[in-house]
């Protein structure tokens, strides 16, 4: 949904500088800005924040809750606060409401040598502006206790901004792993820092329930609470290397002789998170996710089930009964006092991955669909999802649910949040259905997917609008979010570093919504030092030209180029772990035998990245196979199957064989889950060392000239991963099977030579 800003007189006047419209315009862009405004302008000189500086309000104080904000910042860089005044004469920042600003979140900013004017119709586009306005101050305004400052100097500017989208949204998963207070707050202040407005708390799930209802005490007094679990022992064992995903010992209590995990907040402290999101026109959204997902409620309430109880399925676990009268009066009392916490005019109701399979074993769910004409178990969910939506807007809200509450019908007027990206045609459904579409997509949108070096460029590519729109439908496209789900993230720090800068990237592609990726970047490395004053645990820039698994015939050369100048890189050759003792890489390191070297780049401030294991194995060139007439293409076998490990993938019987002339996933491949197996040959042009990198969503194996070249095996997210293999001119046989456990259908293939850019495997190679 487009926002504009609009003016009915002129309100900047160009004496000095330019003006950089977004497109084509990096080289000349100056102002560290994420997003970047939608149309700047440079001037010629500078103003000076001193302590004679006033504030000065629009008439009747509408702004002072924004204006503290502001003075808070000022109090951080300078120590002391500034006054309000009348806004008379120079030296003044100057806040006024201007109806003509017709872009809600919309907001102009003037900074001259004599005052800052700033311009908005609302507290939000205020807010908006402010933030602008901490971009441009030191990123000393960061820090309470930091060094104090004469003046804090913003360069002269005039900027006019308003948002693409109007949901621009980041989600937290609470229930999984627990988070404080603190990091919730600091969570909400980076949001705003980066022009976000909406904050999704999944706050109740099958691990724990978060969330105070007074009318159900046990739901916190024990479903707040677990011993550790299957997700929890594998970040103990990542714990092992890497101390970010250790259990935060915060959370851990004992009781009755047991060692439990756990929290919830208590409804004041909640609507006092709200409170603190509200000053920066932030809108939280809670999430209690109904009919799935609710063991932690079962478990203590068992009639909320058909069967009086709760267990873990194939997949998912029993959900609540849709088909009796106490699971609606249960699920009204406990939003009635969501509501009571939460003022967001929208509520999350979840009702993703149900099991529904046993509801037609249950006597009441028999009668109610005899009653109501359903046949499916997918109906009766629509059934539970339509009546409570009719209640949610009679208490004045509105319903949001995830894709899945499509598939049994859903009316017009429900809130779709896109997630499987597998089902590309729910958002196209959805949208020429009526409903209002936020797109969540997990790839590359879920946040908790381990991040690869292609992870940033993906997000700040991606197009919300999804292409089977017209202009008409595409308007019900809000905008979208990125979804944190916390299995694997067990502490404040490995939040972050799940988190940014892949947040920066969507707050760009939603605020300002046009690509400008390398412009993106030179200010991304300019937000840095910010983010190192706020605390923020990042993940580095990733260390390029580094393949995991390389070969060489003589000898090979590991040479990086550190991305961040006071970035240091330490490496070790024994198998363990580099710390601030290691060997720096200094230079150009010679490998003349096979080797595993495993390094880490270190910031002065303790932020380190994941340690890279750099694989070196002396090759000799495999030569060709000698085979007349070829065919074009691979030959790529199907089996419609769930396999864990492509080694499970069968060697006879495929579900069906096909020729392909590039390696992807064959349109063919329509089942959930599946395994394909490519073989044939690469008709290799010339001599030397080959680097390939595959992407995969779930796993795959690729074998070249009989050699395990790439090993991407597993269920997982898209991640790319490479290797090198020795290969002479000519035909070299080439082996890849692929796995699919549900999900991502991504497979990609690419190659270079010489450390030549990764480009797409020409048709013209493909034998069989």
């Amino acid at each position: 949904m487009i926002n504009t800003v609009k003016k009915t007189a002129t309100v900047i006047l160009l004496t000095a500088g330019m003006v950089l419209p977004w497109r084509g315009q990096a080289q000349n862009q100056s102002l560290p800005l994420i997003p970047y405004p939608q149309k700047v302008t440079m001037a010629s000189g500078s103003f000076n924040i001193n302590r004679q500086t006033v504030i000065a309000l629009p008439s009747g104080q509408q702004s002072h809750q924004e204006a503290t904000l502001l003075n808070n910042m000022v109090a951080n860089g300078l120590g002391t606060y500034l006054k309000y005044g009348t806004g008379a004469g120079t030296n003044v920042i100057k806040l006024v409401t201007d109806a003509s600003v017709t872009a809600n979140e919309g907001y102009i900013l003037s900074i001259t040598p004599k005052k800052i004017i700033l311009s908005a119709k609302s507290g939000a586009g205020m807010v908006r502006g402010i933030e602008t306005i901490r971009q441009l101050m030191p990123d000393n305004v960061e820090l309470a206790n930091g060094t104090k400052l004469k003046q804090l100097v913003l360069p002269s500017v005039n900027i006019e901004d308003y948002s693409t989208y109007t949901w621009r949204g980041m989600h937290l998963d609470v229930s999984r792993h627990f988070f404080s207070i603190a990091y919730i707050k600091k969570y909400i202040d980076l949001l705003a820092l980066y022009k976000f407005n909406t904050l999704h708390l999944h706050l109740t799930d099958d691990q724990g329930w978060r969330i105070e209802i007074k009318k159900y005490p046990k739901l916190t007094e024990q479903g707040a609470w677990r011993t550790f679990n299957n997700q929890d022992s594998v970040c103990m064992e990542k714990a092992k290397t890497n101390p970010d995903f250790a259990i935060d010992p915060k959370h851990i209590i004992t009781r009755n002789g047991k060692t439990l995990y756990g929290g919830f907040y208590t409804q004041q402290q909640m609507k006092g998170i709200v409170a603190y999101a509200a000053q920066r026109h932030i809108d939280i959204i809670p999430e209690v996710d109904m009919p799935g997902h609710m063991m932690a409620a079962i478990n203590n309430y068992p009639y909320l089930s058909c069967d009086g109880g709760s267990k873990w399925g194939e997949v998912f676990t029993t959900p609540i009964c849709p088909c009796n009268e106490s699971t609606f009066t249960f699920a009204e009392n406990v939003y009635k006092e969501i509501f009571e916490i939460f003022p967001s005019k929208y509520i999350h109701i979840g009702g993703d991955e149900v099991d529904g399979s046993g509801w037609a074993k249950s006597g009441a769910c028999k009668a109610l669909m005899v009653k109501e004409g359903i046949t499916t178990a997918a109906q009766l969910q629509s059934y539970f999802i339509n009546r409570m939506e009719k209640f949610f807007n009679k208490n004045g809200r509105k319903l949001i649910g995830w894709d899945d509450v499509l598939e049994g019908g859903i009316s017009p007027t429900a809130i779709v949040m896109y997630w499987r990206s597998w089902k590309p045609n729910a958002p196209v459904t959805a949208a020429k259905n009526g409903n209002k579409v936020i797109m969540t997509p997990g790839s590359p949108l879920y946040f908790d997917n381990e991040p690869d070096k292609n992870s940033v460029y993906n997000v700040y590519h991606f197009n919300p609008v999804p292409e089977k729109l017209n202009a008409t439908e595409a308007k019900n496209i809000i905008g979208a979010q990125a979804n944190v789900w916390t299995e694997r993230i067990p502490t404040e720090n490995r939040g972050d570093y799940m988190i940014f800068p892949r947040l920066t990237a969507l707050a760009e592609v939603l605020w300002t919504g046009k690509n400008d990726y390398q412009g993106y970047l030179a200010r991304l490395q300019q937000n840095y030092p910010r983010l190192d004053a706020l605390n923020v645990h990042y993940r580095l820039p990733d260390l390029q030209n580094v393949a995991q698994n390389n070969v060489f015939t003589n000898q090979a050369t590991l040479n990086i180029t550190a991305p961040l100048p006071q970035m240091v890189m330490r490496y070790t050759t024994d198998g363990s772990v580099p710390n601030l003792k290691s060997t720096v890489l200094s230079g150009p390191l010679k490998i003349t035998q096979s080797a595993t070297i495993k390094l880490t780049a270190f910031m002065p401030n303790g932020l380190h990245s994941d340690v890279y294991n750099i694989n070196y194995k002396q090759q000799n060139l495999a030569e060709p196979i000698i085979k007349a007439n070829t065919q074009p293409g691979l030959t790529c076998d199907y089996y419609g199957a769930f396999y864990k490990k492509t080694a499970l993938i069968p060697t006879e019987k495929p579900t069906g064989q096909y020729i392909v002339n590039t390696v992807v996933v064959p349109a063919e491949a329509a089942a959930p889950q599946f395994g394909l197996r490519y073989t044939g040959y690469l008709d290799i042009p010339e001599t030397g060392i080959y680097t390939f990198y595959l992407t995969c969503d779930d796993g795959g194996i690729l074998n070249i000239a009989n050699r395990l070249v790439v090993d991407n095996d597993g269920l997982h997210s898209a991640i790319e991963k490479d290797g090198q293999v020795a290969l002479q001119q000519g035909l070299q046989p080439i082996a890849l099977n692929f796995i699919e456990g549900g999900g991502g259908y991504t497979l990609k293939l690419k190659y270079s030579k010489n450390g030549s850019a990764p480009q797409d495997i020409p048709a013209a190679w493909l034998k069989h």
